[in-house]
């Protein structure tokens, strides 16, 4: 049995309006479909992998998106500027160096402002439970205890997915790190989070990860975990596409 944690969410919080989304990888092992595309644009199942994060954003209630670019950055802009009508989209521009999750973070920390956001990566696809993903994340969302509220998918409900598991969850909600090499942890991470950016802070010069300031949160008692309830595609390779669209047709 999934163990949930106790706290009942609060359906009249609101929804963040602003929102992060990661864009500016190189897609390697999406080869060799992201020859001559950035992989936020391949499809699936009709749709570009970005417009489906897009889709949930807006559904959610979300009306500001900044979207960091790279890789192929013209060819990215140029679709965020026809298909996005509904969300107003900032480009944080990393043309020049490419900064990685916690690096882009830092770049683009002027323009998150200064309550909770979203933040998603932008090859997430994803089939909500009985709740909007989003705005279950958002109803759990506790601005005194939290820095960081990770959107987590059982381990055997990780489609497509190879790793052995990110996080263990407590009982009062708070997440831990897989415990050691060569162990399982229960819970995949899904790429989707709400953090205060309060939480981006004293970093390091250069590209870096955003689990510098997991682990920080998770040293603090401020990082926390949200189960996801419906279905979590990990959409990283071409061979994930086909089975993944199987899925689909079948939810």
């Amino acid at each position: 049995m999934t163990r949930q944690w106790s706290i009942r969410p609060d359906p009249g919080k609101p929804v963040p309006r602003t929102a992060m989304v990661m864009a500016a990888g190189l897609g390697k092992r999406m080869r060799p479909l992201t020859a001559t595309r950035p992989k936020p644009l391949v499809q699936v199942a009709g749709k570009p992998l970005i417009d489906h994060v897009f889709d949930r954003l807006g559904a959610a209630g979300v009306r500001r998106a900044i979207v960091n670019v790279h890789y192929l950055a013209d060819t990215l802009e140029a679709h965020l500027e026809q298909r996005f009508a509904d969300i107003e989209v900032i480009v944080s521009d990393e043309r020049g160096r490419l900064m990685e999750t916690g690096g882009g973070l830092v770049q683009a920390r002027d323009l998150l402002g200064d309550e909770p956001v979203f933040v998603l990566n932008s090859d997430n696809l994803w089939i909500d439970g009985p709740v909007d993903s989003l705005k279950l994340l958002a109803a759990r969302w506790d601005d005194a205890t939290m820095d960081a509220l990770l959107l987590m998918v059982p381990l055997a409900r990780a489609h497509n997915h190879r790793g052995a598991g990110d996080f263990h969850l407590g009982s009062d909600g708070r997440i831990t790190r897989r415990r050691r090499p060569g162990t399982v942890a229960p819970f995949a991470y899904t790429g989707i989070q709400i953090i205060h950016p309060r939480l981006i802070a004293d970093w390091p010069e250069g590209p870096f990860s955003t689990n510098l300031f997991w682990d920080r949160a998770i040293a603090a008692g401020r990082a926390y975990g949200q189960v996801h309830q419906g279905l979590w595609f990990d959409v990283g390779t071409p061979a994930a596409i086909p089975r993944t669209e199987a899925l689909l047709l079948d939810a």
